[in-house]
């Protein structure tokens, strides 16, 4: 197992390098909490003062240091109170032990800042010396020849913060932030790579009434300058301080609306942010009823959908048999990219994060986080030392016993519940929080198109004809509660007269929603797991079954009167007598499998129909992963010593090959 080390602190008070997964904490009793590194809008990361740490909030009941006032002016567009949260970035190339290890010697690491009396095990390419790199970005030159630089505004370790407004043009004398990256702070590929993503993104994403907006970067010998919008109102985090620590009912839901707005808008587009929190929404001006922009896309990425996929056997002198065609009928499908850096604060980071794969469901859980703050005015998770967060996040429950839940209604209670589902699976996802009976009918919130439906329609086009019927099933006991989000998903996909979709109406829904960002991440390419669509229609019953999330539905209260409703309509309209050989078929498991082991319950002795244990199962279905890795296993178990295997993975236009040698040529090929 390898290491991941962490640079000292200033004052060292926290040494221990705990487990957590389970293992006794050796805690100090007067430890701090632990140091904090927090992130400017517009800017960059700053240490916190030495003298700062212990300062306690009047409104949280823990310590909470202080993110270093003498860095920033008063005029700053985002003036950090002391409740900044901690901000800790893991890197791979090795797991750690315990993600509570000191990680900010890591983050130096990347951007070259390791002194020498702070150097630690080097970690793969984190060590690479800065000469001789590449730090030419390929950014416009002429930055002074478009703006007039101003005061500076707040300074990080690795750059700093200024004013300045246009010369000339249409928006000449506008002000703008312009955040200033020194390029001899560049001192790996990491942290080239680094600012290369963050104006990425930041170019791509634009067109969002709640994203910052990005102007341009430019880059001279010594600097590179990402201009953005200026933002006066202050942080979040600030105005929930200046109401007395938490928000009324009202007012969260006018926060929470615009959050999951922006959040909704970057996952349609294949981004996730993996930092969300009070500290990273702005307001752009002072006025109590201003915008709220989401900023800091240092530690944002792309998330893409599985590689799509087909086991063929090819043979020089025969044909295979027809019992391996039925087997990649559903070996279709590579599951969806997962990420695995552990990356973003602790106190907002999700479960799946520290267990190092996550999606754009890692930012869900962090908006329940916020949610929590906004209504009752604390943390669900805290704890004095890193480690114990952590633990907290992984174990913990959040509390909804103390004051003030008990006075809040009991739809606020379930929204916020909903987005601290520790599944991932089982969570809300940005879209359907805006379609929660709590928030929904807030100042008539339009709900956006959700990336969710199109993972559930991929999903639901590859399973076999028998699943198709008992989603149908559990499709039919829905609420209008619940029916309600997968009704303003339809709508959005604009049916025809007649009330159906076709594989058209998915494009241009999502053509009209598409940035440069949702290239990137390949959403379109959803499209070609929705193919059948082409040749025919689906209406709102169809879809309903489609894009049902039977996880989901299965973490709500009425899942056994769900489950019971539709298993009685399946015995009615679905259920039919089926052999054990017949339903692996139906379920896509290979020869290697022992069906009759696995499958015995599923089937009734009495009539050799489903059992309602089968029902439940089969509503669930098999992961792709085995169907990709039952595929690949059948055909190496299948093959003669002299067959060749050339691999294909094909996602849109990009083809990748890798060939083995062998004597004759005959292959599997995945495509």
């Amino acid at each position: 197992m390898g290491l991941c080390h962490g640079k000292p602190l200033p004052k060292p008070n926290i040494s221990e390098t705990e487990e957590v997964n389970g293992e006794k904490e050796k805690e100090k009793e007067k430890e701090e909490p632990p140091q904090m590194q927090i992130q400017v809008a517009n800017g960059d990361n700053s240490n916190v003062k030495d003298e700062e740490i212990g300062k306690k909030s009047p409104f949280f009941p823990f310590y909470s240091p202080s993110p270093a006032h003498h860095f920033f002016s008063k005029k700053s567009p985002s003036n950090h109170s002391s409740n900044s949260t901690p901000r800790r970035f893991f890197k791979k190339p090795f797991p750690p032990p315990s993600p509570a290890k000191h990680i900010r010697a890591v983050l130096a690491r990347r951007h070259g800042s390791v002194k020498p009396n702070e150097a630690a095990i080097p970690e793969g390419s984190e060590t690479e010396v800065g000469t001789g790199l590449d730090k030419s970005f390929g950014f416009s030159k002429n930055f002074g020849n478009k703006y007039e630089i101003g005061e500076e505004v707040g300074r990080g370790h690795f750059g700093y913060t200024c004013k300045a407004k246009f010369k000339k043009g249409e928006l000449k004398g506008q002000q703008v932030a312009v955040k200033v990256i020194p390029k001899a702070k560049m001192t790996t590929a990491i942290a080239i790579e680094d600012v290369r993503r963050e104006v990425k993104i930041l170019r791509a994403l634009t067109g969002h009434n709640n994203l910052v907006q990005f102007y341009d970067a430019y880059e001279d010998h010594d600097n590179v300058y990402i201009v953005m919008e200026l933002c006066e109102g202050g942080e979040l985090l600030d105005r929930i301080l200046s109401c007395g620590g938490k928000y009324s009912e009202d007012d969260a839901k006018a926060v929470m609306v615009q959050i999951l707005n922006v959040v909704t808008f970057c996952h349609l587009q294949g981004v996730v942010h993996r930092d969300l929190k009070p500290e990273n929404f702005l307001f752009t001006s002072k006025d109590e009823n201003s915008q709220m922009k989401a900023i800091d896309f240092g530690l944002s990425d792309f998330v893409k959908p599985g590689l799509s996929c087909l086991v063929i056997i090819v043979l020089p002198w025969k044909v295979v048999s027809l019992r391996a065609f039925w087997f990649l009928r559903f070996a279709n499908c590579f599951p969806d990219e997962r990420l695995n850096d552990i990356v973003g604060s602790a106190y907002y980071v999700a479960p799946e994060v520290l267990h190092r794969s996550y999606s754009t469901e890692a930012d869900v859980w962090s908006v329940g986080v916020i949610a929590y703050i906004l209504l009752c005015g604390s943390r669900p998770f805290w704890a004095r030392t890193e480690s114990g967060i952590f633990r907290a996040v992984l174990k913990a429950d959040p509390s909804f016993d103390e004051a003030p839940w008990p006075s809040l209604s009991t739809e606020a209670k379930d929204f916020v519940k909903r987005l601290l589902n520790k599944d991932p699976r089982k969570r809300m996802s940005a879209a359907q929080a805006l379609s929660h009976p709590w928030i929904r009918n807030y100042n008539d919130v339009k709900v956006p198109l959700d990336i969710l439906i199109f993972r559930l329609m991929k999903a639901y086009m590859r399973s076999s004809s028998l699943r198709k019927a008992a989603l149908r099933a559990l499709s039919k006991t829905l609420t209008a509660d619940e029916l309600f989000y997968l009704k303003e998903q339809f709508a959005l996909l604009e049916p025809n007269k007649n009330g159906c979709i076709s594989l058209e109406n998915i494009r241009m829904a999502l053509m009209k929603n598409a940035t440069d960002a949702m290239k990137e991440s390949r959403v379109p390419d959803f499209l070609a797991s929705l193919g059948p669509l082409q040749y025919r229609k689906m209406d709102f019953e169809e879809f309903c079954a489609a894009a049902l999330s039977v996880l989901q539905l299965e973490g709500s209260d009425r899942w056994e009167q769900h489950a019971r409703s539709a298993y009685e309509i399946f015995e009615k309209d679905g259920n039919r007598a089926i052999v054990i050989e017949e339903l692996a078929s139906e379920l896509g498991l290979g020869p290697s499998v022992p069906v009759h082991v696995v499958l015995l319950d599923w089937i009734r002795h009495t009539d050799g129909k489903l059992s309602f244990l089968g029902f439940a199962k089969l509503l669930h279905g098999v992961s792709s992963r085995t169907f990709a890795k039952g595929a690949l296993k059948w055909a190496a178990s299948c093959s003669p010593p002299n067959w060749s295997f050339q691999t294909i993975t094909t996602s849109g236009a990009n083809i990748q090959r890798e060939k083995k040698k062998t004597d004759e040529a005959a292959g599997a090929v995945i495509v």
